[in-house]
């Protein structure tokens, strides 16, 4: 069981102006206690575990400066994973006595380290770290049993982003509104020798999941205490069946996801009508090709009703520490700056993220990337709730069954084998 270091959360309330005041008093007090230097005055070094696509290079790089020149004696090392295979990176790290300090992880698998133990708990710094105003979806998701042990980073669901030049020259007027119409734009946009009507990855389960629910499926279902695959269902098939059309007006291998080859960088480099992405991913494709600046668009996922969003999984991050952290002050003030406000408030205008508190999401209103977002995130829907939805993470069968249903086989044959083994791996392997 992991270490309980603090009480309970309770019912937060909005802060008072007078205990917001002392809450910054005691701040500026704090960051004068102690010393970011080890007892011989060397300096101490903050080790850093950060994901790709979650932060420019140039944000990391003003943000580690800003966060030194305010500790003076610390220095911090950032260094940046691929999701893919990060679930049994994070297990050994939390083990380990020599390994990161902070951690960003998944909002779906704070339950899983905690469950492993070796998680740092932060509720007695619950106030301190801001929790009184963070967005209750986003404080939740670092919670276990009521104790915090993930301070928020970052929110995010999935929007198309768009080539407006080349839905110009396709006739494409405006952003489709259902489906339908969005399988015909797409079909006309795949049309011009070379180009591709969308980059959709042969093993995207998280697009794949939000046509399931859209259709009225569902990935997994709890019954009496015991997870059940239900990718089989009627309605969830429907959903790969539309996963299949739509992903065949573009070039991507059925065996390929979003790291491999990197979707960015393919929607970068090439003619790519479309892409299904965060809208904060398209800094990332201008900064690898600035030609594209001014030609991105956003609209939501289309929905099977025109005029209503479909249904996204709506994702983000969270931040954590090892018990076994050699620089347990350092890490933790780095996590604290960086869910600070001034630099939340910055991350969300760079990369088109919902920051962790809600009254500092209104100047986003502007941004088209998020409103396409904010217009998407009124259909969220989260993964099942097992706490060993990391284990089918760590080893995809939505990820085969997909694969196995655009080289050919069966979608139905291919769905019953594939809930079956989310059945098994939900249930702990049993």
């Amino acid at each position: 069981m992991p270490h309980r270091s603090g009480p309970r959360l309770r019912t937060r309330s909005a802060p008072t102006v007078r205990r917001s005041l002392l809450c910054a008093l005691a701040l500026l007090l704090l960051a004068g206690c102690g010393t970011l230097s080890d007892p011989g005055g060397g300096t101490r070094t903050v080790e850093v575990w950060l994901m790709k696509g979650s932060l420019t290079e140039e944000f990391t790089d003003d943000f580690v400066r800003d966060f030194e020149s305010r500790n003076p004696g610390a220095k911090a090392h950032v260094t940046v994973h691929e999701w893919p295979g990060i679930d049994k990176k994070v297990h050994r790290a939390l083990r380990s006595d020599d390994g990161p300090d902070v951690i960003e992880v998944g909002n779906t698998q704070v339950a899983e380290y905690v469950e492993a133990g070796g998680v740092r708990n932060f509720t007695t710094e619950f106030a301190e770290l801001g929790g009184d105003d963070w967005i209750d979806a986003m404080a939740s998701s670092g919670q276990v049993d009521g104790y915090q042990f993930g301070v928020p980073f970052y929110a995010a669901n999935r929007v198309v982003i768009y080539r407006k030049d080349l839905f110009e020259k396709a006739g494409v007027d405006a952003p489709p509104r259902d489906r339908e119409e969005w399988l015909e734009a797409t079909e006309r946009l795949d049309e011009p020798e070379g180009q591709q009507g969308i980059y959709l990855p042969g093993r995207n389960w998280y697009v794949l999941a939000g046509f399931v629910w859209d259709e009225g499926g569902e990935l997994a279902v709890e019954r009496s205490g015991r997870w059940a695959g239900d990718v089989d269902s009627p309605e969830a098939v429907r959903g790969m069946e539309f996963y299949a059309r739509l992903q065949g007006y573009g070039d991507a291998d059925a065996a390929a996801d979003e790291a491999h080859p990197d979707e960015l960088e393919v929607f970068a480099r090439k003619d790519v009508a479309q892409l299904v992405a965060v809208p904060g991913s398209a800094k990332l494709i201008t900064d690898a090709n600035p030609e594209l600046a001014g030609k991105l668009g956003f609209f939501p996922v289309p929905g099977k009703r025109a005029g209503t969003p479909g249904s996204v999984f709506t994702g983000g991050s969270v931040l954590i520490m090892p018990e076994r952290s050699d620089a347990r002050e350092e890490g933790y003030d780095f996590i604290r700056l960086l869910a600070s406000d001034g630099w939340q408030q910055r991350m969300a205008n760079t990369m088109s993220f919902v920051p962790n508190k809600a009254r500092l999401t209104e100047a986003l209103e502007r941004e088209p990337g998020t409103a396409a977002m904010a217009e998407a995130a009124e259909n969220g829907h989260a993964t099942p709730a097992s706490p060993h939805w990391g284990d089918l993470e760590a080893d995809n069968p939505l990820k085969t069954y997909q694969t196995a249903v655009l080289r050919g086989a069966d979608v139905r044959t291919a769905a019953r084998r594939a809930s079956e083994e989310i059945t098994r791996l939900l249930n702990g392997g049993a």
